[in-house]
This record gives C-alpha cells, structure tokens and sequence, in this order.
C-alpha cells in the first residue's frame, strides 16, 4: 500500500510553483500567494493523514482552498468587501461549472484554474524567478527571494550561499517582498523583453540552488530533498525558452555534470570520498554525455561565467582518473572564470585545481615552491569572510598537510573542520582523517 503522504511530498515538488503563480495572480500579492499556498499544503496533508477523499489533482485542489481561505479572510477584516463579494461570485460559478480535475485525468494547468497558460506558455518556476529577479529589488534581496519562493531553501540554507547570518536573510526576503509589492503593485509575470533583461540574475539564482544541493545534499532520501533534480528540472525549462543561449546552455551542463558525478560521492558508511577515490564506473553514463554536449554547445557560442563553469565540469568529469585530468587547462579555465566573474569560490577552486597539479608533479624544488605560493593564498582566503570559500581553503590546506606527511598537522585541523563542516557525510570524513594515521597517499583528496 502506498504512503499517502510520501506520495503527496512526491506531488509538492511540482505543485508548489504553480499554486504560488496561481494565488499570486489571484490575489495580487506574492507574499500572500505564499501564506495561502502554505496553509492550502497544510491542509491537504492533514486531509490525506486522516484518510479523507481523495484530493485529485494536488495543484488545482490547494488553489481552490488557497483561493477560498484569501477570500474567508477578506470578509472577516472587512477590507474591500465589494471585491471580496465580486470574486466570492466569480468563484462559486466556476466551481458550478467545473469539477476539480483528478491527477490521472491529464487535465493541463489551464484546466485545472491556474491561468492562462494557453496565452502565457512559460513555465510556472521560470514565471516566479522573473518576477522575484525585478530591477527593482538589490541584488542580494531578488537572490533571497528567489531562492525562498522559487527554489523552497529555508532561511539557513540561504544565508549559507549568500554568507550572511539566517535573521539577515529572513529581513531581505521580507523586505523584498514589500519592495516588490510597492513598486510593482499587483503580481505581474513580465513580457518576454524584460525577461531577457533579468535572465542573468535568474541564472545566478539557479546556479546558487545548485550550489547549494551539490554542498549540502549529498544523499537525497526523497523528491522534495533532491534540490539537484528539482534544479535540474528547472534547468530544462530555461533551455526550452532560451535554447540559443550560451550561458543557459553552459549551466544545464554544469547541472548534469554534477548529478552524473553524484553516485559515487559516499562510501559504504555514508562517507564523503575525497576526489581520487571516486568509483567512476558509478557515474551516470547517460547524464555525462548529456552534459558534455551542453558544454560544447555553449562553448561554440560564447565564453561567460556558465559557459567557463561547463568546461571545468567537462574536464573533471571525462577524465578516465584523477591522475589523468588535464589540471592545466583547469587551471587555465578557472583564472579565465576569475576574470570574468571573480568570487572567493571561484579562487578557491582555482588554487585546488594548482594544489592537485602541483602533488602530482615530481619532486623538485619548483615543485616546493610552488606548493608553497598556494599555502600562502589559502591562508589568505581562509581568513576571509565569504563562509564557502573559507571552507574549502581549511580543507584543501588540510588535505596539503596530509599528503605532504604532516600528519600530526591535518588530524587537528580535520578535528576542528568537523564542528564546522554543514554536512553530516563530510562531517565523516574530516573525522576519519581525524583519527588516521598512516603513510601519505596517493594527491588529492578533495571532498566530492
């Protein structure tokens, strides 16, 4: 016997966006499209726990509840009781006339009372991040919302990637909210112009959201904990609307490279494995060559952030072993990356990428001096304050004390990494080297 609420999380994945775009259009308001969506949710998985009929379509039931809960509302403020009465009259006679469609039934969003999707195509994800992407927010506050609204992370999550503390985020996200609904008014999804104006930061959403799942979800257990595929998925959509754009094409494969290198990322005690003892034979064979072809799509059209990011995602993943990756031309790709879009990460990334060329180089002493200029840069950027990139310099200098036989070294600092590490299976890891001892092996352990 299925799980009626396991299957209705399988559902909300889907569903979310499209009753948010739904009850915003209604409603007028973004911010009450969430709270409505919210207690709509609520209510469907205490009428599927308590064995009740059975829902239908888990899209078209949350927005008639959303929409009869915003109403039940208005009446009892007493706020604009004409418009209340008006759309109260307009919802009974569509109720009349329609029933609400069951999820085996096919019914499109239309049919289900979501909109106009025959005149307005877009996908419900990409209509939300276009409207929570406006010119009119800062960039920091359209990151939070749509994050929050689009993509489902929580607070925590979110103030992770942007490197500020959870209270902070909560204040952006609400203060956007009201700044939206101020300069904008009403809930608009905008014309296919201005979406082009807002693609880049719509881009930089999702990648964040991927960030965020390829850091902190290592193991997803079900569908609404698998942000990878959910941004996958997203992915697809943006490429359906922009399948010319570089950029987009470079980020899907960014997206496949990821999750086709997934499968083999814990060991058999649900441990991170550091990069070199990756089992590559468990990648998706399928997802790799996926990926590859974005790459070299978007590689033929442009040369931006995404794109850049889609090369080193190439090179990483169709070397045969670790051994074998063409470092140079990693490094290569990564000051590249730095030059058109410089972040703490992409220097950290850059000075792995040397750390690992260098460990694989013979000994001599350029090789030394060499590993010496790193160690001063990861210091550096250990220091700083951007919370992701301090994070990998402390584990790649780490991983420098290991394999250069400083092991006394990287067993204390893999002891304080543990306390700090956000996941539970780098956690392992930092404390399996904690407490190892042994000869140095082979270069380069970052943790996949």
């Amino acid at each position: 016997m299925t799980d009626p609420i396991a299957d209705l999380g399988e559902d909300f994945v889907e569903a979310w966006p499209r009753i948010v775009r739904a009850l915003a259009a209604y409603t007028g308001s973004l911010d009450d499209a969430q709270e409505y969506a919210a207690e709509a949710m609520a209510r469907a998985v205490a009428q599927s726990s308590e064995g009740g009929p059975a829902l239908g379509s888990l899209a078209a039931w949350c927005t008639t509840v959303g929409r009869r809960a915003w109403l039940d509302d208005r009446r009892r403020a007493g706020v604009e009781q004409r418009h209340a009465q008006s759309a109260a009259a307009e919802l009974a006679s569509e109720i009349a006339h329609a029933s609400v469609p069951d999820a085996s039934s096919g019914a499109s969003g239309t049919d289900a009372g979501l909109g106009s999707r025959a005149s307005d195509p877009l996908d419900d994800r990409l209509a939300l991040l276009f409207v929570a992407c406006d010119p009119a927010l800062t960039e920091q506050a359209r990151m939070v919302l749509a994050l929050r609204v689009v993509c489902g992370l929580d607070m925590p999550r979110i103030a992770a990637h942007l490197g500020i503390r959870p209270s902070a985020a909560a204040a952006r996200f609400t203060r956007a909210k009201h700044a939206l609904a101020e300069a904008r008014g009403r809930f608009r999804v905008p014309e296919a112009p201005e979406r082009r104006v807002r693609l880049p930061v719509v881009l930089a959403s999702v990648a964040g959201m991927f960030t965020v799942a390829h850091r902190d979800v290592l193991d997803p257990q079900t569908p609404f904990d698998d942000l990878g595929r959910q941004t996958l998925s997203i992915a697809d959509a943006l490429v359906a609307e922009y399948p010319d754009d570089p950029e987009v094409r470079g980020l899907r494969a960014v997206v496949r490279l990821g999750l086709a290198r997934r499968p083999g990322r814990l060991d058999a005690r649900g441990a991170a494995l550091p990069l070199d003892e990756v089992d590559r034979r468990r990648w998706d064979r399928r997802l790799i060559e996926a990926g590859l072809d974005d790459a070299a799509a978007a590689a033929d059209r442009g040369d931006g952030r995404f794109v850049l990011e889609a090369a080193i995602a190439g090179l990483h993943t169709s070397a045969p072993s670790f051994a074998a990756t063409d470092w140079t031309r990693i490094v290569a790709f990564y000051a590249a990356l730095e030059r058109v879009w410089g972040s703490p990460s992409v220097t950290a990334g850059r000075l792995s990428a040397e750390l690992h060329r260098s460990l694989l180089a013979p000994e001599s002493g350029e090789r030394t001096a060499s590993l010496r200029g790193i160690r001063l840069e990861l210091e550096r950027l250990a220091d700083g304050s951007a919370p992701y990139a301090a994070l990998d310099a402390r584990l790649a200098l780490a991983d420098l004390a290991w394999r250069t036989g400083r092991r006394a070294e990287a067993a204390s600092e893999y002891a304080l990494l543990a306390d700090v590490v956000p996941t539970e299976p780098v956690r392992r890891f930092c404390l399996g080297r904690a407490g190892s001892s042994g000869s140095p092996g082979s270069a380069g352990s970052r943790v996949e």
